[in-house]
């Protein structure tokens, strides 16, 4: 019970201070363009506003996490939860290459996966030099799903740490990019939720790779199945 109110004290206090930032400089531009209409930083106040609104709704998201909501779960098909996703994906600073093999399937809340897959994309956009790699495949009993890319990797003494609420490596960066260090907390949070795994270790290419492991549903497909590309 100690641990749990501490970890609660601790979650608000960095909640608190995550919001002052964006409030405190929405409120500045605000009294300046009260008294200079002139100086209005449009494009800035949208900014914070914007970065208000994402931060609500990952504080609101965590908030459900811990409380135990469980929305209803159904049959999710990986492959069509990866060309969704893609499909939104319209600005992205790197090419992600896709590869699915077979017709993995799990049980779960196909919007909660999606966020999954959204955040670990998000987090290699940001670190990637040239492409971020996504697979998804059957391995036994698990479905499995992997990110990847080619920056600078996370060092084996923050891989669990990384997955900490508010955690920045490089906060300095991901601070002036408007994230609050939340995006793999929810994702390893919204995985459990689901009965899986979510770790890290060196990519291929020598930057990081975020492994998803999550029950398959269904039987285990025969082997020499050939990989897929997701149209």
């Amino acid at each position: 019970m100690e641990d749990s109110t501490a970890r609660q004290r601790a979650f608000v206090a960095d909640a608190s201070h995550e919001l002052r930032s964006p409030i405190a400089s929405l409120r500045t531009q605000l009294e300046v363009a009260a008294a200079h209409p002139e100086l209005l930083d449009l494009e800035g106040a949208v900014h914070d506003v914007v970065r208000l609104q994402h931060l609500a709704a990952d504080l609101l998201l965590l908030a459900r996490i811990d409380a135990g909501e469980r929305p209803p779960a159904r049959p999710v098909r990986l492959a069509e939860l990866v060309r969704d996703e893609l499909g939104r994906r319209t600005a992205d600073r790197v090419p992600v290459r896709a590869s699915v093999t077979g017709d993995p399937r799990v049980t779960g809340v196909p919007g909660r996966l999606s966020r999954v897959l959204r955040n670990l994309l998000d987090n290699a956009e940001r670190h990637a030099d040239r492409v971020v790699r996504l697979t998804v495949e059957r391995d036994g009993p698990d479905a499995v799903l992997r990110v990847a890319d080619d920056g600078p990797g996370v060092p084996a003494a923050d891989r669990e740490r990384v997955f900490e609420r508010f955690v920045r490596l490089d906060d300095a960066r991901t601070r002036d990019e408007g994230g609050a260090g939340l995006g793999l907390a929810i994702a390893r949070d919204l995985v459990a939720a689901h009965g899986g795994t979510l770790t890290v270790r060196d990519a291929p290419e020598g930057g990081a790779l975020f492994e998803v492991r999550l029950p398959a549903a269904g039987p285990a497909p025969p082997r020499g199945l050939e990989p897929l590309e997701p149209g």
